[in-house]
């Protein structure tokens, strides 16, 4: 590995200062729906998902950890499996210790419902330092924000699927957040 590319591998994947304060008025997460949780759900169990084990990581406001819980309750109820309920703050020194506690077992599945700011920083850190995989990540509607993936930086989100307010769902690839409408299912 050349020397510039080892200093570029031990940076850290923290966001900016200035790049901060450009997105400083993301929106805060909104109370989720029962559409919302729907969609979530169906997005789990679609016929080839083959999801049991799940994930889950959350912001700790409020509304972030009532949407993990309600998930969590409803995901149980459907025999499915918690294997952790992680959560972590808007600012941190480094996110590490969240992103190590998602990842120290394999979930088939990833679920967040989190604030976009302290999500990009956390999302940031997981692909830096972990095994982690958008493509297996399933979100709450307060992640499907066209800035997200700008912030969180190129690819950091690709795959990163969702479920919006209404009961449709959207998708991060590369760059672009798509919403689909409640009667289209992605997969």
């Amino acid at each position: 590995m050349s020397i510039p590319k080892e200093r570029e591998s031990s940076r850290s994947p923290l966001i900016g200062a200035a790049e901060l304060a450009a997105y400083a008025d993301l929106p805060a997460p909104a109370p989720h729906t029962d559409a919302e949780l729907t969609a979530l759900i169906g997005l789990l169990t679609l016929p080839k998902a083959r999801i049991e084990v799940v994930a889950v990581g959350h912001s700790r406001d409020a509304i972030s950890r009532a949407a993990a819980d309600a998930f969590a309750t409803t995901w149980r109820a459907r025999g499915g499996k918690i294997l952790t309920v992680v959560n972590w703050p808007e600012t941190a020194a480094s996110w590490l210790r969240a992103a190590n506690r998602l990842t120290a077992e394999l979930p088939d599945a990833w679920v967040m419902a989190a604030a976009p700011l302290g999500f990009a920083q956390l999302a940031r850190r997981l692909r830096h330092s972990t095994d982690w995989d958008p493509a297996r990540t399933y979100a709450f509607a307060a992640l499907r924000d066209s800035c997200l993936p700008a912030l969180a930086g190129p690819d950091t989100l690709h795959g990163l699927r969702g479920a919006s307010a209404d009961g449709g769902t959207w998708d991060v690839r590369h760059r672009w957040v798509t919403s689909y409408p409640p009667s289209e299912v992605t997969t």
